[in-house]
């Protein structure tokens, strides 16, 4: 029993994940394009705006939050695996398990707790850009960080999930693999 609902909640995390991630995405063509009209406009007819380019580190900053978790899911975050390489399925779980429970769970709770403050104060004051023509609603993307954390945070720990299940012998058939 306890097992099918961990099995669910990984399924779910994953699928989430997935979806937000598709979305995110997105953004990474609309960052292309703003970057290609940033450059024409500044080089070509040698005018520049503020708002472009603070649209482009916007941008930038909602797929670097947003897709934190995707990457962790997909496993292409940056890993030092000089060891883990060549370490079995199970050592691997371990690990994973392991330094998900000591490190990862902590930093983003850590983050999103630490956050809320800063985001609140943001949204409160409805923050906008300091500079001349920068963008408004600077509290949106303020607001982006506890929400990353907060999904790296889900997929981090159906990732310890998916570790113990291997640890315990009842991994999720390889369809259910991200």
């Amino acid at each position: 029993m306890l097992m099918q609902v961990l099995s669910r909640y990984i399924l779910f995390v994953d699928g989430l994940t997935r979806r937000i991630g598709s979305a995110v995405s997105w953004l990474t063509l609309l960052l292309v394009l703003v970057i290609v009209y940033d450059v024409f406009t500044r080089y070509v007819l040698s005018s520049s705006s503020v708002a472009v380019q603070e649209l482009e580190w916007h941008l930038f900053a909602l797929i670097f939050l947003l897709g934190a978790a995707v990457t962790l899911q997909e496993d292409k975050h940056v890993r030092v695996d000089v060891l883990y390489s060549r370490f079995s399925p199970r050592r691997q779980a371990l690990v994973n398990l392991v330094g998900g429970l000591v490190f990862l769970l902590p930093f983003c709770i850590v983050l999103v707790i630490s956050s809320w403050p800063f985001v609140y104060n943001s949204f409160i004051i409805m923050e906008s850009s300091p500079d001349p023509g920068g963008l408004p609603f600077r509290y949106f993307l303020k607001g982006a960080i506890p929400v990353g954390f907060a999904m790296l945070l889900l997929q981090g720990s159906a990732g310890m999930g998916r570790s113990l299940l291997v640890l315990l012998g009842k991994p999720l058939p390889k369809e259910a693999q991200p």
